[in-house]
């Protein structure tokens, strides 16, 4: 079975990149860690191959959407339908590694709605019928502007109503590689899902770039199985029957 790696590169962020957005890390390296074996553990230099340490890396600085991550039920309400919202840890294991099928939606302008009809089109074109657990990718393209500072901005909408349509054919798990699946965050095109629907209690799993070509659907390509990017992510999880949680967060 072929793994395509969606996951973001982690990197620090240059200067100019404001705080709310920074990935800031700081590198101790092998001679710095020789030091460390020293002080901690008693062993010199002269006992360590190449008189090297362990080499590591803190990060000082790293926010949620600093990488692809899967956004839970919790990260959007404490109570969803009346219960509890899950957390990331309680969102059965199994949603995450399943079947996969991508959408593309890169002629969709930024803020542009994707509805039902533009979802049951593109699973015609590429001749895909939606499973129970099938993770939905919607390429965008917008990861094109990864590391550009617009990218918070950019990016098609993912309707309420095309959620939950896909939600009731058994969806759980939904990506994209934008910055958030419901459109810019400054818009006024950008809305959460009632709190009450069954479609809050799906996860989401944005920001996964660098599609190779090999990860892009066409008509003749049976959806591959994609690899869950869960970290960065201090969302939910539920031990009960499940429902989605709109994402983008």
């Amino acid at each position: 079975m072929p793994l395509v790696d969606l996951s973001a590169p982690i990197r620090a962020s240059p200067p100019e990149i404001p705080d709310a957005f920074r990935t800031d890390i700081e590198f101790s390296g092998h001679a710095e860690g020789a030091t460390q074996a020293e002080t901690l553990l008693g062993v010199p230099p002269r006992l360590l191959r190449d008189g090297e340490g362990w080499a590591t890396e803190t990060f000082t600085r790293f926010g949620t959407h600093n990488s692809t991550h899967v956004d839970a039920p919790w990260h959007y309400n404490s109570r969803i339908a009346g219960e509890r919202a899950q957390t990331i840890d309680e969102l059965p294991l199994d949603w995450f590694l399943s079947p996969g099928v991508v959408l593309d939606m890169t002629a969709k302008g930024d803020g542009e709605r994707i509805g039902v009809a533009d979802v049951e089109a593109e699973l015609e074109r590429v001749g895909h019928e939606l499973g129970e657990r099938d993770i939905v990718l919607v390429r965008s393209g917008r990861d094109a502007a990864l590391d550009d500072p617009s990218y918070i901005a950019l990016g098609p909408r993912v309707t309420r109503d095309a959620t939950v349509w896909m939600f009731e054919r058994g969806v759980r798990v939904m990506g994209i590689d934008a910055w958030g699946s419901s459109g810019s965050p400054t818009s006024a095109s950008c809305r959460r899902p009632a709190s009450r629907s069954p479609a809050s209690r799906c996860a989401w799993w944005v920001r996964a770039p660098r599609r190779p070509a090999s990860s892009r659907s066409s008509p003749s390509r049976r959806p591959r199985r994609p690899r869950a990017a869960t970290g960065r992510s201090t969302r939910s999880r539920a031990a009960r029957d499940p429902a989605p949680a709109r994402g983008g967060g």
